[in-house]
């Protein structure tokens, strides 16, 4: 029998649009000659929905969506739909199997993550009992997501004498994911005997992004199908004798491929989700917003970007050039925005305030704000979308400035450690040169003060960011960092400006999460406390 996958990027909320989604789907590949159809978790009304669970009338839209499929789905079609489950005064993560014009089974998953992103044990309960079905010969055993990370669910479809386990997805991207869930379902085929096929959504969610890669495995655990990442597609596959026959396998995305993808699908669907007309950023000249400006082209079209240059005194001629060849080579509209008459006039201002005070911070923080104003006014005037461009090494120190160049509506690169900032532009001029070299080989500067360099403020970012990955990432206390073989003074000072800069982080714009610990919901640590036990 012919089974298809519908790798689907859906709104949150949109319970008709998405149905609508699923019938299209599910009609494309009936007229394919499939006769089941595997949809990701809560395909219906997006992943996650969050608190939207605690509104009666979100349910009552998802039950409609629901009813409405039921009567327009093929009849000789099996369709699994995930979609949130009210009954009985609780909530489950739920999977059904509709055919023949009315839900067969319900499934209701087994296991709710509530760590990392996840807190369905905010809004679900978990279900126990299994769910196998019979259709055109064969017996399948449903699973939701992390019912696939742990061995009960899956043998308990086993004795409920299943021959196929069918999992459905809402699993977002993180650097190497696709490697453990290779494991994780290996594992369960080595538990059970039963090949597995494997459905995810796909598309970007706020901070989240999901990858697809949807795939399937045979009974001996050896890949026989895999689609293609970080894009909607429909994908098919054969039983024979209860296992999937070998087919279509995407070659596999290098580090740098998977994280610019990445990026550039969550960037496309916040802005187009939200309905943004356009993106606006600033161009300093800097390797930062030169790899912002690049995702933003490539994933929007260059008539939907802005940007624009505003230089100081402190602004390099290089800089001026730089971002001026760059916006040429992508041909983006681009303006130049003076900010020293600006400075002047403030510093002015401030003078008797300031009477006796030197040129601190203080003074490179307002070039920083000046150019945040800038910047909103333009997206107040026209609508658009502010990107901010500090990276992940920058927001975990506190080195940006808040209301200056962390002022924005999404903050694209906040995720992506510096030393992976290079490699992405690097990457990106092996596609097409359109990164000044001179922009990736300089040493990186804010340009606030004559002369200056991140390293004078901060150690070099391969050890920043070393240190920053086992802080963060890895929760390693700061011997155990040490004994890693980095500096005590090194480790110190980095971690110290970690735990002080908590207060910046918690303002800043929501970003692509792409390292499996980002700023965010993955890392939710108090303001107000002591950090020394």
């Amino acid at each position: 029998m012919k089974l298809a996958i519908a790798q689907m990027n859906c709104m949150v909320g949109a319970m008709q649009q998405n149905a609508e989604q699923i019938l299209a789907l599910a009609d494309q590949a009936y007229q394919a000659g499939a006769r089941l159809l595997l949809t990701p978790e809560l395909a219906l009304c997006g992943y996650p929905p969050e608190d939207l669970l605690f509104r009666q009338d979100f349910h009552e839209a998802n039950q409609r969506a629901l009813q409405w499929l039921e009567q327009r789905l093929p009849a000789d079609m099996a369709v699994i739909v995930g979609h949130p489950h009210a009954l009985s005064g609780k909530r489950y993560n739920a999977a059904s199997v509709i055919h023949s014009g009315r839900i067969q089974a319900t499934y209701h998953k087994h296991h709710l993550p509530n760590y990392s992103v996840f807190d369905e044990e905010r809004y679900f309960e978990a279900g126990e009992l299994p769910v196998v079905f019979e259709w055109h010969g064969v017996r399948y055993g449903l699973l939701i997501c992390a019912d696939s990370w742990v061995p009960g669910p899956a043998l308990q479809a086993l004795q409920a004498e299943a021959q196929v386990l069918l999992t459905i997805n809402a699993s977002p991207y993180h650097l190497h994911k696709q490697t453990t869930r290779y494991q994780v379902l290996r594992d369960r085929i080595k538990e059970t005997g039963l090949p597995m096929i494997y459905a995810n959504l796909v598309g970007g969610q706020d901070e989240l992004v999901f990858d697809g890669a949807s795939f399937s495995m045979n009974s001996q655990g050896t890949l026989v199908q895999e689609m293609p990442m970080f894009e909607a597609h429909l994908g098919y596959l054969t039983l024979q004798d209860n296992q999937p026959l070998a087919t279509d396998i995407c070659a596999p995305l290098s580090t740098e491929a998977t994280v610019y993808k990445a990026l550039m699908l969550g960037l496309r669907d916040y802005v187009d989700k939200n309905k943004f007309p356009a993106v606006v950023l600033g161009l300093s000249g800097g390797i930062d917003s030169a790899l912002t400006l690049a995702i933003a082209v490539d994933a929007l079209g260059k008539e939907r970007v802005k940007a624009v240059m505003m230089p100081s005194t402190f602004t390099a001629g290089i800089s001026v050039e730089d971002a001026a060849e760059m916006a040429r080579l992508l041909d983006v509209d681009y303006s130049v925005l003076p900010i020293a008459p600006l400075f002047d006039g403030f510093c002015e201002t401030l003078a008797e305030t300031f009477a006796g005070k030197s040129f601190d911070t203080t003074e490179e923080n307002l070039q920083a704000r000046i150019r945040g104003m800038l910047l909103m006014a333009i997206s107040n005037k026209f609508g658009s979308l502010v990107l901010t461009t500090g990276n992940k090494s920058e927001t975990a120190v506190g080195y940006s400035t808040l209301y200056g160049d962390m002022a924005g509506g999404f903050a694209l690169i906040k995720d992506v450690p510096k030393t992976l900032v290079y490699r992405l532009a690097v990457y990106r001029n092996q596609l097409s040169a359109i990164i000044p070299e001179r922009i990736i080989t300089r040493a990186p500067s804010a340009e606030l003060r004559p002369d200056q360099t991140d390293q004078d403020s901060l150690p070099a970012y391969e050890v920043l960011d070393a240190i920053m990955e086992a802080y963060v990432e890895k929760d390693l206390s700061i011997d155990a960092i040490v004994n890693l073989g980095y500096s005590p003074a090194d480790v110190e000072r980095v971690t110290r400006l970690i735990d002080r800069n908590e207060y910046k982080r918690r303002q800043a714009a929501v970003g692509v999460r792409i390292t499996e610990r980002g700023f965010g919901k993955d890392r939710r640590y108090p303001i107000t406390c002591q950090l020394k036990f």
